[in-house]
């Protein structure tokens, strides 16, 4: 074979802006094979007849196209059938547009979280007004020793979803108003997760309308919240007001972001109306 005529796999390569080892990749692919290939040293040669079909297969790929589609399209080139592909390729691209854009939302949501934990008062008890906010919840009596015991119920909120929803700072333990108001501070009545607005979730959720809450950042994790909750409880009483749910705590900082335990931040909320004024 006259080779004067022929351009090496390297050469077509540099033309076409790409990598041999593209140039490989469809040749084993199907879409693209050399036009001779020298049997004694391997080397590969490519015509111009086959610059046409390189110059589709790089045109497509651009659009993200799969790599069979575009085999496909090669060996039955058609006006009609190239229209279809665009559009569906079209329709592909807007759906990941909107998950891309949905994922940008949580990443802003978690960056929020931790400038949120960076702005922190610590040790001050507030009253805040939080918003309404949706929430899985799952009964569990469970006493805390240390942060794997939260592991057990965590992957139980998460068994049969087919998107992790949890995330940093979002999983929480509550204890039920009454036992706030027996002081029963050593153990949980149940575990729950904060959805934001992006998180998908399949069964049972739960709307928390907005309410006043008192609350307390502190600096350590669940096995330092029950002097914490004497604090608020303390409070609570010293102003006049009433339980109205259950307590919401969460470790906003642990060992998922940091293993240095002094950096550990949790946050316990309690909802609180102003107790109605004795007659007398």
């Amino acid at each position: 074979m006259d080779h004067s005529q022929l351009f090496q796999i390297g050469q077509v390569a540099k033309l076409f802006c790409l990598s041999v080892s593209t140039l490989r990749h469809y040749e084993a692919a199907g879409l693209l094979s050399p036009e001779y290939i020298d049997p004694d040293t391997g080397y590969r040669y490519y015509s111009v007849r086959q610059f046409e079909p390189l110059n589709i297969i790089r045109y497509l790929r651009a659009l993200d196209m799969p790599l069979p589609e575009i085999a496909d399209f090669i060996q039955n080139r058609d006006i009609n059938k190239m229209e279809e592909m665009l559009r569906q390729q079209k329709e592909a691209v807007s759906a990941k547009q909107q998950e891309l854009q949905r994922i940008e939302r949580k990443i802003d949501n978690q960056l929020h979280r931790l400038m949120d934990v960076k702005n922190s008062r610590f040790d001050v008890i507030e009253q805040i007004e939080t918003p309404p906010c949706r929430i899985i919840s799952m009964q569990d009596s469970l006493k805390i020793h240390g942060f794997l015991d939260m592991e057990e119920p965590i992957r139980r909120l998460e068994q049969s979803q087919r998107e992790t929803a949890v995330f940093f700072g979002k999983v929480g333990v509550s204890i039920s108003s009454s036992h706030l108001l027996e002081g029963r501070f050593d153990q949980y009545d149940s575990v729950f997760l904060i959805l934001d607005e992006e998180d998908r979730f399949e069964g049972e959720t739960i709307l928390l309308p907005g309410t006043l809450c008192v609350s307390v950042r502190f600096h350590g994790s669940h096995t330092e919240a029950p002097p914490q909750y004497e604090k608020l409880m303390d409070y609570i009483h010293r102003h006049d007001l009433k339980v109205t749910g259950f307590s919401r705590e969460i470790t906003m900082v642990d060992y998922g972001l940091t293993n240095d335990t002094e950096q550990f931040v949790t946050e316990i909320r309690i909802p609180v109306a102003e107790s109605p004024p004795q007659n007398g």
